[in-house]
Parts: C-alpha cells; sequence; structure tokens
C-alpha cells in the first residue's frame, strides 16, 4: 500500500509563529473516536488517512462508547417482562439510560425521556401529542423558515405559521415577537444551531419570549447537543430533541425530552405491546409515561450507548471542548476566504463566528457544482463532507443556492489536518482544476473509470450514489 502526503496550507505559520499558536489545541483529536485512522483510496493511486469532515450527517462513535457496546452486547436481550438475568440487566441499563440522558440535558425531576429512532421520529411524536379541545388543536405551531425538515415537515400537518428569518438575527427575533403578539401560538418549534451554518439560537430567549406570549417552546438539539452544553431547566425549555447517531453513538436512536402532561394525553406514537395498561378486542387502555410512545420492543443498544456517549460529552472541559472546535472552524473559515472564487455562507449578518457558531461551516466554489467538488475531494484527496442542500430546502433557496453548497462539519474527533487537507485541496481545484473526468451516476458525480474497492465484506452495489438524495425540487 502506497500512502499520498499532503504539504500544509500556506498561511498555517507566521514569522513569529503567533498563527501557529492560535490554532495548536487542534492539532490533535479531543476525543479518540472509532476508524479515526482508516485508508481511503485515491483515485489516481495510494491511500490516506480519511478526513472525515461529515460530523453533522453521522458522527462516528466514540471508542469509549464502542468499548461500552462491546461490554454489554453479551447482555443484550429483551427488556421490560423478562425474568431471566440477560433480560433484568438489560432492562435496567435501558431504564437508567432515561436517567442519565435527563441529566446530561439538565432535565427537571418530571421530565419525560422517550427513546425514539432519531430526532425526526421525536418531533414527529410531539406533533402528534399537541393540545386538543372538541377535536380541535387549541393553538398553532409557529416555525422559522431556517428549519431541517425535521422541525419543518411535522408541523404541516397541524395548524402553523412560518416567520422568514430576517438578515440579523435581531431582527428574526423581533418579527417572532410580533408573530407571537397576535395570540393563538401553543407552541414555537426552533432549531439549537443551524445544520446549514452552524449558527447558534438564543434558546433562552426564545424559551421567554414563547412563553411570554402564552406558548410553549421545543428545540432541535440534533446539530446543538453534541457541541454545546444544554440545560433545559435553567433555559426554561418545555421540550427537546436530539440524535445518537450525532453525539458519537452508534444505531439509529433519538430522544424526546420535556413535560409530561401533553406527552400523556397525546396519541400514542407507536401503537402496539408494551403501550398499553390493557388492550381488548376493540378497544384500549393506553399507559402513560414514556412506555406510552415505545411500542414494540426499543432499541436497547441505541438507548445505552446514546446515554453512554453523554456521559462522555458531558464530562468534557467546556473550555477546552470549545476552544478545539473555535480553532478548527476560524482555520477553516479564513483560509477558505482567502481562496478566490470561495463564498462561505451564513444566515445571520450579526453572528458572531467565534462564539455563536459550531463546527459547522458551509461555502461554494465559483464555476463547480457543489456535487462535483465533494466528489472531486474525496476522489482525490480523502476528504469527506457534505453536499447538496441539506433537508433544508427553504433556508438554501433563501440563501440563494437552490441547487445546493457544500457543508464541512466537525467535532471532538477532529483534527487541524482534516481542515488542511480540505484548504488544499481546494486551492489546489482553483489553481490546477480537477484531476480526473466525473460523471453523473444516478444523480450524483462521481470519478469516471472508478477501479476503486471496498473491503471484501462491504458490498458494492452499481447504481447506489444517488439513493435517497435530499435536493429534488
Amino acid at each position: 500500500m502506497t500512502t499520498a502526503t499532503f504539504p500544509a496550507t500556506p498561511g498555517t505559520t507566521s514569522a513569529a509563529g503567533l498563527l501557529d499558536e492560535r490554532f495548536s489545541v487542534a492539532r490533535r483529536p479531543l476525543s479518540a473516536v472509532t476508524g479515526a485512522e482508516i485508508q481511503a483510496p485515491l483515485i489516481q493511486g495510494g491511500h490516506v488517512r480519511y478526513a472525515n469532515l461529515d460530523y453533522g450527517a453521522s458522527a462516528p462513535a466514540l471508542s469509549v462508547v464502542s468499548a461500552y457496546l462491546n461490554e454489554i452486547l453479551p447482555y443484550y436481550a429483551s427488556v421490560h417482562r423478562g425474568a431471566g438475568y440477560a433480560s433484568q440487566i438489560s432492562t435496567s441499563v435501558y431504564e437508567n439510560a432515561r436517567n442519565i440522558v435527563r441529566g446530561f440535558v439538565g432535565g427537571r425531576p418530571d421530565d419525560s425521556v422517550i427513546f425514539t429512532r432519531n430526532t425526526t421520529d421525536s418531533l414527529n411524536l410531539l406533533a402528534g401529542c399537541l393540545p386538543v379541545a372538541d377535536g380541535r388543536h387549541t393553538g398553532e405551531v409557529l416555525y422559522l423558515d431556517i428549519e431541517h425538515h425535521a422541525n419543518l415537515l411535522p408541523w404541516q400537518g397541524v395548524p402553523h405559521r412560518s416567520v422568514v428569518a430576517a438578515s440579523t438575527l435581531k431582527a428574526t427575533l423581533e418579527s417572532l415577537r410580533s408573530e407571537l403578539r397576535q395570540g393563538d401560538i401553543s407552541l414555537l418549534a426552533v432549531t439549537g444551531a443551524s445544520n446549514v451554518t452552524g449558527e447558534i439560537l438564543p434558546i433562552r430567549e426564545l424559551a421567554a419570549l414563547a412563553h411570554e406570549h402564552g406558548a410553549r417552546i421545543v428545540v432541535d438539539a440534533a446539530q446543538l447537543a453534541p457541541h454545546r452544553r444544554i440545560d433545559i431547566a435553567a433555559d426554561d425549555v418545555d421540550y427537546l430533541a436530539f440524535s445518537g447517531h450525532k453525539l458519537y453513538a452508534p444505531f439509529g436512536s433519538g430522544v424526546l425530552v420535556g413535560r409530561p402532561d401533553w406527552l400523556d394525553a397525546g396519541t400514542p406514537h407507536l401503537a402496539g405491546g408494551g403501550a398499553v395498561r390493557e388492550a381488548r378486542l376493540d378497544s384500549v387502555s393506553w399507559a402513560t409515561g414514556p412506555a406510552r410512545h415505545e411500542g414494540g420492543s426499543p432499541n436497547v443498544l441505541g438507548a445505552a450507548t446514546l446515554a453512554r456517549a453523554t456521559q462522555v460529552i458531558g464530562a468534557l472541559d467546556q473550555e477546552l471542548w470549545h476552544a478545539h472546535e473555535t480553532a478548527i472552524r476560524s482555520f477553516l473559515v479564513e483560509g477558505l476566504r482567502k481562496i478566490d472564487g470561495v463564498t462561505v455562507h451564513q444566515i445571520f449578518s450579526d453572528t458572531d463566528q467565534a462564539t455563536d457558531t459550531i463546527g459547522v461551516v458551509n461555502f461554494s466554489v465559483a464555476g463547480y457544482d457543489a456535487g462535483l467538488v465533494a466528489a472531486y475531494l474525496s476522489a482525490e484527496h480523502g476528504v469527506g463532507l457534505r453536499d447538496g442542500r441539506f433537508c433544508a430546502h427553504p433556508l438554501l433557496k433563501r440563501l440563494g443556492l437552490p441547487s445546493g453548497s457544500l457543508r464541512a462539519s466537525f467535532g471532538v474527533g477532529s483534527r487541524l489536518e482534516d481542515a488542511q487537507r480540505l484548504l488544499a485541496g481546494i486551492e489546489e481545484l482553483r489553481r490546477t482544476g480537477l484531476g480526473w473526468d466525473y460523471v453523473v451516476d444516478a444523480g450524483r458525480w462521481v470519478p469516471a473509470n472508478d477501479t476503486r474497492s471496498y473491503p471484501d465484506w462491504a458490498p458494492n452495489t452499481p447504481g447506489t450514489a444517488g439513493a435517497a438524495p435530499c435536493s429534488d425540487d
């Protein structure tokens, strides 16, 4: 096996060495993650360590979490109502995961902790629990146009209003205030951090705004939770949803944490075993508490590893954590802005890029389709990032990017070298162009005549390049 090497990006050092010092905290990963050293084959030959800049889609599992999984896997069994030794252990692990997650988000003692498939599932669950009187919803859901589809589409099936975000966060908050003043809003649904640009919204201020006008608030924290500490009791947030696969845990598992009254009165999310007190041939008495919405056999290992990941993330030194992430983001943003033809995108002009953002950078390269740039970076530089419209179609249209853009996202397992590799690839693209021919296969750009192979155990299925795209109008 040959290994490709890449030079350090110009501009990473200064005569006094000050620039290096600014970013030194990010030279190494903050926490070990599984798969950090996997080798990616290059289209021109050789291999290179895979630079994973796609944490915002699914983050790699923390090594500690992978080890924990191997420890508990032999005891995996059905939970609840099982008298066997393994069932009792699995039930204990599963139920204790609720307490761990509640503590991670600063939940109130009576908050329900419901395990779901993912954030999308959690928000759909809540949509089925909105208060109803005399067969009608007692209020509307209010949301911004910057939301991920997970926090947009569930509300379209209930009475709702949307607000177009202004060019500044300050003006956007005033627009929300104006809409709330009109009354008849039962729930304000907001993202904690944009999955497109990484900009953070002021949760505490938004919660106070909602409550001032008689509404509750739900926060889509899928992107925020892996990057910032959350305290829903201190911030007075009513409901919070996030996913394990973005928080360094394997398996598809999500969680909804929040006030129990709506959840106990709402329509059970999954009608089935475990969700009932008593079932009859033509009627049923539903359970209350988390069981009401967790019909069927739960994802025990998903919940357990999610809880373990929250323990690891919750124990990080907050100052070092933020410094590590900020160093990578600052280095990447500054580097991209120095490259001719590259534009870094943001929603609000008054966002403080140093303090009010998470490890997400959105950009585009003039003259190149985003999907083609992503394919080039992967094939010729071993860099993995996201392209498209990121399941946030209204926002991408707002940003003037109807065909999509590029997103680099990173976290505790990232290192400065990952950002250096990305910048080197973009600089080379602008300087000399593509080094290989590319074609569109099943809606996605791929290298022409690609002879690279997958590991022996991985199916190399033709036509999967464009499977389930989130890019069509």
